[in-house]
């Protein structure tokens, strides 16, 4: 279901902004500064409860604003209305869904799933593992019912463990229980992940042959042990050096998605623009694949869609989201760099921002 109507107030240099998005492609174009990237973070708050922008929200909050206020209605029938407010002198999000207050921002994530595509993306190929991490349980959280209920038994699990092994005395008895709790939800979060990984691979190689072709390229899921021995063995073995280095050394928390070319690492090969294709491609698998289990299509925030693309290959992403037929939008500083890439019968609806301000554009002829 697309969003069709926000409102936005409170956020960053923009004035309170009220706007009819298109249930297709948005493009929104505006000079550096003017306050599109912060339409995109206020779609990602709306979605997710958090800023792409900074780790606390309260600095996304307008200077001489007291409160940051996001709503967004969802089409369907009947509509759904999501709201998310967070004031300056408060730590926390209210966070409303057809009307009621919800605890969970994994409640919230569920009706509005969305993939970010910007400059932070470069990290799933460049950063360290946590990012890709993330990216893998974001599928993983929307094809299992139950993952979510399962990755906090195995943080829990490795919170006390982690806490014996600081101790100066370990009480032998307590690490044995906690480890045997870790291997337990381990094995059940490896299992989703890697039956998650069999699905999104076939798929993610799909949608990467329609951006560029790179045959050498793979991506295999590393599960954060030796796959060869049951983790409650190794966690019983390896006590000595957990306890010199004060934490759990392996496990799901160290799993990875390993992107390789050919022998090499994916980025110590690639160009910056084969690296922005093949985030891409993963981000924009991920929407398909939630699509084919889920039948709930994704929503996608595209900041700068030209940096890094010659014009072919951004025509060839124009193409490919087309066929998704999802809600985009896109953000550019030249209209001309988004122009002329879509079929004269795809909904696009254009915006412009000046001073913070949108404003909608006519249609490209």
């Amino acid at each position: 279901m697309p969003l069709d109507h926000l409102h936005f107030q409170g956020l960053r240099n923009l004035p309170a902004v009220t706007w009819q998005p298109g249930a297709h492609v948005n493009l929104i174009f505006g000079d550096n500064g003017s306050g599109k990237t912060s339409l995109l973070e206020g779609l990602h708050i709306l979605g997710m409860g958090r800023s792409f922008r900074t780790r606390q929200l309260k600095h996304a909050i307008t200077h001489d604003q007291e409160a940051l206020t996001l709503f967004g209605r969802l089409t369907g029938d009947p509509a759904l209305p999501l709201g998310v407010e967070r004031r300056r002198d408060s730590d926390g999000l209210n966070v409303r869904v057809a009307g009621e207050k919800i605890d969970r921002i994994a409640e919230l994530a569920r009706h509005l799933p969305m993939q970010l595509i910007n400059p932070d993306a470069f990290r799933l190929i460049e950063g360290a593992p946590a990012a890709r991490r993330e990216f893998l349980d974001w599928g993983v959280f929307y094809v299992y019912p139950d993952f979510f209920d399962v990755w906090r038994r195995v943080r829990r699990a490795l919170k006390h463990r982690n806490a014996l092994l600081r101790h100066d005395r370990i009480d032998e008895q307590s690490l044995a229980l906690w480890s045997r709790e870790l291997a337990r939800w381990s094995d059940r979060l490896d299992a989703m992940r890697n039956d998650w990984m069999a699905r999104f691979a076939e798929v993610f190689n799909a949608t990467l042959v329609e951006l560029i072709e790179l045959p050498e390229l793979s991506l295999r899921y590393y599960r954060g042990w030796d796959k060869s021995r049951p983790l409650e063995e190794i966690l019983l073995e390896s006590v000595a050096t957990d306890r010199q280095m004060k934490f759990t050394q392996q496990g799901p928390q160290r799993a990875d998605l390993r992107l390789r070319m050919g022998r090499y690492p994916a980025s110590e090969v690639l160009s910056r623009g084969q690296q922005k294709l093949v985030v891409s491609a993963m981000k924009l698998a991920q929407g398909r694949l939630l699509e084919h289990e889920d039948r709930h299509r994704c929503l996608y925030l595209i900041d700068d869609l030209a940096a890094e693309l010659d014009e072919q290959h951004r025509r060839a992403f124009c193409r490919l989201l087309e066929q998704m037929n999802c809600q985009t939008f896109l953000t550019g500083i030249e209209p001309a760099s988004l122009e002329g890439h879509w079929h004269v019968d795809t909904d696009v609806k254009r915006f412009h921002v000046k001073q913070g301000r949108l404003a909608n554009m006519p249609t490209a002829r």
